[in-house]
C-alpha cells in the first residue's frame, strides 16, 4: 500500500501543514520556557520571603545565608533566560519585519520591471500590427490591381 498520501485530504496542506505545525510547536516551546523561569522566579522569591525570619542559631543562620545566595542566583539566571529569550523574540521579528520591507521592495521593483515590459509588448505588437496592416492593403492593390483578376472578372 502506498504511504505517501494518496486519499483525499492528505494532499491539500502540504509544506503550508507543515511550517503551520512547526510554527505552533515553536510558539509552545517559547511559551513552555516562559512559563518555566517565571514559576523558577516565583518559587525562589517565595523561598527568599519565607527563610528571611531572623534566627537565633548561628548555624542555622549560615545555611539559610547559602539557600538565598542560592535561590538568589536561580533568580538571577531564570531572569536571564527570560531576558535572552525576549532578546531572541526581538530579533526575530526584526529579522522578519526587515524580510518584509525587503521582500515588498523586490515586488514593487518587479512589478515595475514587467509594466516596463508590458509597455514594450504593446508598442511592439502595436508595431507589427501597422506593419500587417500595411502589408495587407499593398497585396490588396497588387491583387486588385492584377492582369490575371482583372482577366478573370472579363471572362464570360
Amino acid at each position: 500500500m502506498n504511504k505517501r498520501g494518496g486519499g483525499s485530504g492528505s494532499g491539500g496542506g502540504g509544506p503550508t501543514a507543515a511550517a503551520a505545525a512547526a510554527t505552533a510547536q515553536k510558539h509552545k516551546t517559547l511559551l513552555q520556557r516562559v512559563d518555566n523561569d517565571i514559576g523558577n522566579i516565583v518559587d525562589n522569591f517565595s523561598f527568599l520571603v519565607n527563610v528571611v525570619r531572623v534566627n537565633d542559631p548561628p548555624v542555622r543562620n549560615s545555611q539559610e545565608a547559602f539557600m538565598m545566595e542560592m535561590r538568589a542566583a536561580r533568580m538571577v539566571q531564570a531572569a536571564d533566560s527570560l531576558l535572552k529569550l525576549v532578546s531572541e523574540l526581538k530579533l526575530k521579528q526584526t529579522a522578519i519585519f526587515s524580510g518584509f520591507a525587503s521582500l515588498n521592495d523586490h515586488v514593487e521593483q518587479r512589478i515595475d520591471e514587467f509594466n516596463q515590459q508590458a509597455e514594450k509588448t504593446d508598442r511592439l505588437l502595436a508595431k507589427i500590427g501597422e506593419e500587417a496592416a500595411a502589408s495587407l492593403k499593398e497585396l490588396e492593390s497588387h491583387y486588385y490591381s492584377s492582369a490575371l483578376r482583372t482577366s478573370q472578372l472579363h471572362q464570360p
